[in-house]
């Protein structure tokens, strides 16, 4: 008889366990998205990088997917931001440059031009959707006093620099928390001097340190972030700003470094932001800071256990800087592609991007999909079954779980209004690029047309042999371009 009842009990709790499974609904995943600031292709040893040790962010492409061809959505800052919080190409998009407002003291810090009262933003669809929301890092679509203050965009949490200008400094006097002025041990130091050779002493080079690096309180904020939410779903978006000039990292970092670049030399300030005794290191301390940082993020969601419901997903806002003491070509940091920042080549455009999901992402995944940051609103809305969304991406979920169904795109848009004006399209194995569109007027700017497949350097323009590809780019542009909201903006069509 007891034998009966043990197997009735047995039986019993089996039965409530698979209802009580049953009746649990879908776990929705932590997202965390981290934005590295003007890293290009090349910055990583993922993505062939020799000098720069990153090995957190290396181990993190070996457990996930590691993407080939993939864009920002336009090649500086602020409107490639707001593109990837909005969904929206540079001709859709409310923000399309880097539009400055006030100026480099604090007394007189007015960030760029906002984000609009009532625009849809994916902190806002995720926020609808049940998640807590927080960004820490570089904000630089508004400041607290504005429409574009990032607790009105959607966020719960903000901390970090509100005005890209403040993000020149990595030792600011203050950084913002939820709109509330956060002082930092540092004295104002304005970064953008020079130094004449018989000046460069130590103790001019230690004026652009100071106590507390803000990198090091931004991830201090987003471990925090992530423990007091570990309860419930969230999205963390973390826009550091390394590795953005100017060059200024810890010592003991920097130390690391010294005396393995033969031929190092100081930098005097000469090509804009602060000097510094050594510069190849410092921006290689830099760049394995902030992989340092991304090994803190996945331990303690380790530490947490949530490391199997969090997807975290690596890229920068645009490729490689070409100023303030960085030497683009001795660490290759575009990985051989023609042009950088505030370009529409593939060198100021194209960027890593990885992503790790355990149980979800297969590991050491290398995809050749063309996608862009502007997808990434639609990814997440698909990975929560939501509907009905209007962006200008595709979802590239699909591609991140290995199926077999990539999703079908025709084409990828770009519109950049400054540096002369610039379009790009990538349509296939093909390119199709305009500059200087102010100067010369859309119709007498000419397409260059690449072919990507054999000629990723861009180094062949196959017009001549290409003009019905050419017209088809016009009728894109005519498709996607919408007239900008102010003057600056507008430089396909001027007169209107």
């Amino acid at each position: 008889m007891y034998q009966i009842f043990k197997k009735i009990a047995l039986l019993l709790l089996v039965l409530l366990g698979a209802i009580n499974l049953v009746a649990q609904p879908h776990k929705k995943p932590n997202i965390i998205y981290i934005y590295a600031d003007d890293m290009g292709y090349g910055e990583l040893g993922a993505y062939g990088q020799k000098l720069i040790q990153t090995p957190h962010l290396d181990q993190m492409a070996n457990e996930g997917i590691r993407f080939t061809q993939h864009y920002t959505s336009t090649p500086v800052c602020a409107p490639a931001r707001a593109m990837l919080l909005t969904g929206k190409h540079g001709g859709h998009s409310y923000i399309r440059g880097n539009y400055e407002m006030g100026g480099f003291p604090d007394d007189k810090e007015g960030g760029q031009m906002p984000l609009p009262e009532g625009i849809f933003t994916l902190p806002k669809m995720l926020k609808e959707h049940g998640y807590t929301t927080g960004i820490v890092g570089k904000w630089g679509l508004g400041m607290h006093f504005t429409t574009g203050d990032p607790q009105k965009q959607g966020f719960d949490y903000a901390y970090g620099y509100l005005d890209q200008k403040q993000a020149h400094n990595y030792y600011p006097t203050h950084l913002w928390e939820n709109g509330k002025w956060d002082s930092l041990a540092n004295p104002y130091v304005f970064v953008h001097q020079q130094v004449k050779p018989e000046a460069a002493v130590d103790a001019v080079f230690d004026t652009f340190s100071g106590k507390e690096y803000a990198p090091e309180k931004m991830t201090g904020k987003a471990l925090n972030f992530i423990a007091r939410n570990k309860e419930h779903p969230f999205f963390l978006y973390l826009p550091y700003t390394i590795p953005h000039v100017a060059l200024q990292a810890p010592k003991s970092y920097v130390e690391k470094y010294i005396g393995k670049f033969p031929g190092e030399k100081p930098y005097l300030g000469n090509q804009g932001y602060n000097p510094s005794k050594y510069p190849l290191s410092t921006y290689a301390a830099m760049i394995t800071y902030l992989d340092d940082q991304v090994g803190l993020i996945l331990a303690k969601l380790k530490e947490l256990g949530l490391d199997d419901n969090t997807i975290v997903l690596f890229s920068s806002d645009n490729g490689s800087t070409f100023n303030g003491g960085v030497n683009l070509g001795y660490f290759n940091l575009t990985g051989g592609l023609r042009g950088t920042k505030t370009e529409v080549y593939e060198g100021g455009i194209r960027v890593p991007f990885i992503a790790r999901w355990p149980k979800q992402i297969a590991q050491g995944v290398v995809s050749d999909f063309v996608s862009v940051q502007y997808d990434m609103m639609t990814t997440f809305a698909d990975i929560l079954n939501i509907r009905d969304i209007k962006t200008d991406g595709v979802s590239i979920l699909p591609v991140l779980l290995g199926q077999s169904d990539r999703p079908q795109r025709p084409y990828i848009y770009f519109e950049y209004p400054e540096n002369g004006g610039q379009i790009a399209i990538r349509m296939g194995r093909w390119k199709g690029v305009k500059v200087d569109v102010r100067a010369r007027g859309y119709v007498n700017s000419p397409w260059q047309i690449y072919d990507l497949e054999t000629d990723p350097k861009e180094s062949q323009d196959r017009f001549l042999e290409q003009t019905v590809l050419a017209r088809q780019f016009d009728e894109i542009v005519r498709r996607e371009h919408q007239h900008a909201h102010i003057k600056e903006w507008e430089f396909i069509n001027p007169k209107f």
